[in-house]
């Protein structure tokens, strides 16, 4: 639920900002230098940290060894601090040449242009600083498994970029949102320290250099630092390159990838997150058994969700897209780019999902190498992709920005397929009859709910989008609900019981 608000906030805030800045140059500026801050936290502390840091804070408090638990994670946020506090610094100083000579060299046609994204980048740098915190904090309370507040801090980050929006823009324009960043990063961190509090832990003044747990993440951050880094290279490449495409492609990946993120998130970044130290745990007790079955029942449970959330996401992108965003500065234009990206993007749903869930269970076995391996090819690829299939489109007279989104599709897929391989082999199996029946299942409704989409946008052609997305969605659901009810799918009947369980307490 708190994931689910918290993309509703994220519209929100994307619905705001399409009327402010549509896909002019300014939102393309902003973008490129977003980039940046994000890169920084997500090597250092993002997706790096919680994968090293979760299972062994975990694994610690599951052997009762609390003061050595609370001196790892005052070590960890200590070398946090420091390293990207240094790290912002230096890319501040160097802004001009990481911009001009990495990030977009097709800004530097338009002078304005990348001097704006310098000034952009150097306003959004602490951003990184105060992340960094805010994630080993989330790290921490999922360990302890509190998982709502930590789930709510993207709406803070959220609230701060809508209050830049419309109380700052007004008056410093692009500026105001750049500042909105460092307001929403610092809420994300001021609403976990309460509950952090709570927790009873205490603080050390120490790196921790002499520590077995510490070295113990470092070791695990090696890996999956790698692995961070190419993911944050193919992005950086994705910039590069639409910076020399139509004006309004840098803008478009971005609002394409970020819709295709908020139905991701609530289906899987949320279930992984609360997974995460269930594995870990198991894993620690050595119920590897326990583990395998949580995880077949988690990715069957993702693949339910996500298949028909691509399917809708593709088939109503036009409306849904138009109904969002298209006022003000994003014109019919915009909506054609996005749409055509979205496109790409949301046929990898389902990958983006199945991915996140099996990169965590890799990461509670202690093994952040295999599914950094995978990524890291999967990532390579998608780099040659990427300018192979932009040479394509342009040659189709296709825009070139929809060959980025694919090469992000076939490479996750790949990826997808790979860990799934992998993991099957390191747990003796993952129950693969259950998700077979699972996928069929989920794909029989799925084309069922296709089917009904394609009538009713047929005789909707024509009518306001608000007409033909609302009730869409709708449609799709119910259609889809109706299928697994029919096909007796486990999940159905387990979510009708627990509603009936939950009615009968609320009417007792």
């Amino acid at each position: 639920m708190a994931f689910v608000i918290s993309n509703l906030m994220g519209l929100v805030r994307q619905i705001l900002l399409a009327d402010a800045f549509g896909t002019s140059d300014a939102m393309e500026a902003f973008n490129a230098a977003n980039r940046v801050s994000e890169t920084l936290f997500n090597l250092v502390a993002g997706g790096a940290l919680g994968s090293a840091f979760i299972p062994t804070f975990t694994g610690l408090l599951a052997r009762e060894s609390q003061r050595k638990a609370w001196k790892l994670a005052s070590a960890i946020a200590n070398l946090t601090l420091i390293i990207l506090t240094l790290a912002a610094a230096a890319a501040a100083v160097f802004a001009p040449q990481v911009v001009r000579h990495l990030l977009a060299p097709g800004f530097s046609a338009d002078p304005a242009k990348e001097a704006l994204t310098i000034a952009l980048t150097r306003i959004m740098l602490p951003s990184a600083v105060l992340f960094g915190l805010s994630g080993l904090v989330m790290g921490i309370l999922n360990s302890r498994q509190v998982f709502f507040v930590p789930a709510l801090t993207p709406s803070m980050y959220q609230l701060g970029m809508i209050f830049g929006i419309l109380v700052l823009a007004p008056q410093m324009g692009i500026f105001g949102l750049a500042w909105g960043v460092l307001i929403g990063a610092a809420l994300h961190l001021i609403l976990q320290l309460p509950a952090l509090i709570k927790q009873r832990g205490s603080y050390s003044l120490t790196l921790g250099l002499d520590s077995p747990e510490v070295r113990e993440v470092l070791r695990l951050m090696g890996p999956r630092l790698i692995g961070v880094a190419v993911v944050q290279l193919n992005f950086w490449i994705n910039v590069r390159l639409a910076s020399r495409q139509p004006d309004g492609s840098v803008a478009a990946i971005q609002y394409a990838f970020a819709l295709m993120l908020m139905p991701q998130a609530a289906i899987a970044q949320s279930i992984a997150t609360a997974a995460l130290p269930t594995f870990s745990a198991q894993v620690a007790r050595r119920k590897l058994g326990e583990m395998r079955s949580s995880l077949a029942s988690t990715l069957r449970g993702v693949l339910l969700l996500a298949l028909p959330a691509s399917i809708g996401l593709v088939m109503l992108r036009v409306p849904i897209i138009t109904l969002l965003y298209q006022r003000g500065e994003f014109t019919a234009y915009s909506t054609a780019l996005v749409a055509w990206g979205l496109l790409w993007y949301g046929i990898g749903l389902v990958s983006h999902s199945m991915v996140e869930i099996l990169a965590r269970a890799f990461y509670s076995l202690h093994d952040t190498r295999t599914p950094v391996l995978i990524g890291s090819l999967a990532m390579a690829l998608n780099v040659g992709l990427s300018y192979a299939f932009s040479a394509l489109f342009r040659s189709l007279e296709w825009f070139p920005h929809g060959g980025l989104a694919l090469a992000n599709t076939a490479a996750t897929t790949l990826e997808m397929i790979g860990l799934l391989y992998l993991m099957r082999g390191r747990l003796n199996g993952l129950k693969g009859r259950k998700l077979l029946e699972g996928a069929l299942k989920a794909g029989a409704a799925s084309a069922v709910m296709a089917a009904g989409l394609a009538v009713w946008i047929r005789i909707t052609g024509g009518s306001p989008a608000w007409l033909t997305a609302g009730p869409g969605v709708l449609i799709g659901l119910i259609l889809y609900l109706l299928v697994l009810g029919v096909l007796r799918v486990d999940e159905i009947r387990l979510l009708t019981r627990a509603l009936y369980r939950r009615a009968s307490r609320w009417k007792a």
